[in-house]
């Protein structure tokens, strides 16, 4: 994994010093841009937003999120969604979707020039839509709803996915975060397993790998060298032995605060884009105060 970022995590040598991973890109999106506003439209674009963002919130964790940029492929170009729904198998969508060359090259651009305004102040994670949740809105994209997921087509998704970012494997990116959905139960625990060619693209390109649950638990607990990272509520946790994200969102924007930080554990939250200004900052700044007091 990428020492810059793995160094940060609760539990590593050191101590670690991430104690809050923030994730705000639609919140600032909504903020910055007003509804509707498209940050990927070019790179330089990108960055404009960026650059506001991060320093309106200053997170420890910097991150992109490639499921935007598909979206956004989706909008501007409505021929992709007729081609994506032009065969009948279940990956077919997604493979459709990201075999696009253009916003690879986008993608990469974006990468460097959020690198270079960082100069390693912060990490850079890569957030990517699970490949069973990407396999989901793949279809949802190309007018299929109610479709029934199989192992085989996970698998399918995972290698698509992760043939993406073989292409960004030369720029140093820190770490790969897996979303599943919110209410994502109908679909059963999380079969991590599945997702092995993502597993092996983190290990071989040294990038830290985390995994950040819905409302489903796992299938089984995944080996100790495969995670190194598990986000999710707190009984969702327990027992696994990896660095530990303690979701709070609902908590925190709630007006409540959560419990002290256990061993290796850090908080993880995510800004609703409905979100106020200044009761995210007022939030912001308890729960980080609050996290200072974990030794």
């Amino acid at each position: 994994m990428n020492p810059g970022f793995a160094d940060l995590l609760p539990g590593a040598p050191g101590g670690g010093s991430l104690r809050v991973w923030l994730k705000s890109a639609a919140y600032t999106r909504r903020l910055l841009l007003g509804e509707g506003g498209d940050p990927w439209q070019g790179a330089a674009q990108y960055l404009a937003w960026f650059s506001q963002a991060h320093g309106l919130l200053r997170p420890d964790v910097a991150v992109i999120e490639l499921g935007e940029l598909y979206q956004s492929v989706v909008r501007r170009e409505p021929a992709l969604a007729t081609e994506m729904a032009a065969k009948r198998r279940l990956a077919w969508p997604l493979r459709r979707l990201l075999e696009t060359p253009a916003p690879r090259a986008l993608l990469a651009e974006v990468i460097e020039a959020v690198i270079a305004h960082l100069r390693g102040q912060a990490p850079l994670v890569l957030a990517v839509p699970s490949p069973r949740q990407w396999l989901l809105q793949a279809n949802q994209m190309a007018g299929r709803d109610g479709v029934e997921l199989d192992p085989d087509a996970i698998e399918d998704a995972a290698m698509y996915v992760a043939d993406v970012l073989r292409s960004v494997s030369h720029l140093p990116v820190g770490g790969l975060l897996l979303e599943e959905r919110v209410g994502d139960s109908e679909y059963g625990p999380v079969d991590f397993e599945r997702y092995r060619p993502l597993i092996n693209v983190a290990h071989h390109y040294r990038w830290t790998l985390a995994l950040r649950l819905g409302s489903s638990g796992l299938l089984a607990q995944p080996g100790e060298s495969d995670l190194d990272v598990l986000i999710g509520e707190a009984g969702l946790l327990d027992g696994v032995c990896c660095a530990n994200g303690v979701d709070v969102g609902k908590l925190l924007w709630s007006g409540a605060m959560p419990a002290p930080l256990g061993p290796r554990q850090f908080y993880f939250a995510e800004v609703p884009p409905e979100q106020k200004p200044e009761q995210v900052l007022d939030c912001l700044a308890q729960l980080r105060s609050l996290s200072m007091g974990h030794s």
